[in-house]
């Protein structure tokens, strides 16, 4: 019977191959596959009047409610000009350091990372603004699209994420479901802001990597050329530009950690900083708020339509029998707990390859995550492992996602080859920080 469950996802995955819209195809081809599976006896039909309270559910979620507003707060900060005068301002006050734009390129990342929390639109505005001007003063090619990719992908791992609010979520749900299946009924509970506070070292550690890699390959290259002339902006200019980004960070992640406010409470303060923001920038017009809606209207929807999608699976693969492969495959690895945690890491390595953090999120992780919690690792050590290893897997070649964002914006004078080339370096410091985390659970816990 293990060939059935296994059957639907060799369906589901042959379907996503050919290009079909994720959520339909996730919904879709398990409910015609169910309905195949009903006359022979190995579904039953009645699974079928869950649907509408899983949706509800969904729906019905307070948490989720972060996931619009987080995703308004950066679109705001995105489309305000903020990153542009940061970065802009931020090269200048590192001018008399050799390589200080690149410098200045990990901290302005790095602070949208945390203002943001969107991958994609994060490489395309740094891919945009700063990859130019990288190779006019002498970086190499493969070094400044290498740094301009791989602080793209910050926005995965340090708070507010949007993949930590999903991946919060989701643990959540595996987690009690894990304390159900070995009988505990006096549940603990993981939430978002203990995703968030356990991924601030981690997102730490690879900042501080990138820059100590930064600065030595900086003091390997005679070639970069910076004008200790250019006009210095006024400190006060400095900290208008840093001060609120920073402001906006410390309110949200700050009365998150203080146990002042929800995330979803957080994320509402966060929304509402951007746009005093964008007031205090002058760009806070009716056009610049419908634009701004609508961007983040079709986001959200995208995402709750791919959430509802994959419920749906979820729930029919356990229907067919689902459950007892994930067990089967879980028995079947040899050497203990470990081994299949890596394992798991792997397939989520590869997966991030062909699906984006959503799919992964909402498909693969609650099938993987309860069999995990039931050997004893800790779900949010669990979440940020799954985090960091998403973020890997959106730099490595030849199907990162990240990569596929900084070709869009790269000039045709760029190689895909040189893209590959200098995104190698910081796909190691990733693993090994990832690897830290796994041999030192401390840094997250």
């Amino acid at each position: 019977m293990e060939i059935i469950p296994l059957l639907l996802l060799v369906l589901v995955c042959g379907a996503l191959l050919l290009g079909y819209p994720v959520a339909l195809t996730l919904a879709g081809v398990s409910i015609l596959f169910s309905l195949l599976c009903i006359p022979a006896g190995i579904f039953d039909p009645n699974i079928f009047k869950s649907i509408p309270l899983r949706i509800f559910g969904i729906m019905n979620n307070v948490t989720l409610l972060a996931v619009p507003l987080f995703i308004f707060m950066g679109t705001i900060l995105e489309r305000s000009g903020i990153a542009g005068r940061m970065l802009e301002n931020m090269a200048l006050a590192f001018k008399n350091i050799r390589g200080g734009l690149s410098i200045s390129i990990i901290v302005v990342g790095a602070l949208l990372a945390a203002s943001t929390g969107i991958v994609g639109a994060t490489v395309v505005t740094m891919g945009l603004m700063s990859l130019p001007v990288l190779i006019q003063q002498g970086y190499k090619k493969d070094f400044s699209t290498g740094l301009v990719a791989a602080t793209g992908t910050l926005g995965q791992i340090i708070p507010p994420s949007i993949a930590l609010v999903l991946l919060g979520d989701v643990m959540s749900n595996a987690y009690q479901r894990a304390q159900n299946n070995m009988g505990i009924f006096s549940q603990k509970t993981v939430t978002v802001g203990d995703l968030f506070i356990g991924a601030i070292v981690p997102g730490i550690l690879i900042c501080t990597s990138y820059l100590v890699y930064t600065i030595y390959q900086n003091s390997k290259n005679p070639n970069i050329y910076f004008s200790p002339d250019a006009t210095s902006p006024p400190s006060a200019e400095i900290l208008k530009t840093l001060a609120l980004p920073l402001m906006l960070i410390v309110l949200v992640l700050g009365s998150i950690i203080g146990g002042i406010a929800t995330p979803t409470e957080a994320a509402a303060i966060g929304a509402m900083g951007a746009m005093i923001i964008a007031l205090v920038n002058g760009k806070l017009t009716l056009g610049f708020l419908k634009e701004t809606s609508e961007k983040t209207a079709i986001v959200t929807t995208m995402i709750f339509t791919i959430l509802i999608g994959a419920s749906i699976f979820s729930l029919i693969f356990r229907g067919v029998g689902g459950d007892d492969l994930i067990e089967l495959i879980f028995s079947a690895i040899p050497g203990g707990p470990y081994a299949a945690l890596i394992f798991v890491l792997l397939i989520v390595f590869l997966l991030g390859f062909i699906l984006d953090f959503i799919e992964i999120c909402y498909v693969i992780v609650p099938l993987v995550a309860p069999p995990l919690l039931m050997m004893g690792f800790d779900p949010v050590w669990l979440a940020v492992l799954l985090a960091i290893n998403l973020q890997t897997s959106f730099l490595t070649p030849p199907f990162g996602f990240s990569l596929f964002y900084l070709r869009g914006v790269a000039d045709a004078s760029i190689k895909t080859s040189e893209i590959y080339k200098g995104v190698i370096p910081f796909i190691l410091i990733q693993l090994l920080i990832l690897i830290l985390v796994l041999i030192f659970p401390s840094i997250v816990l």
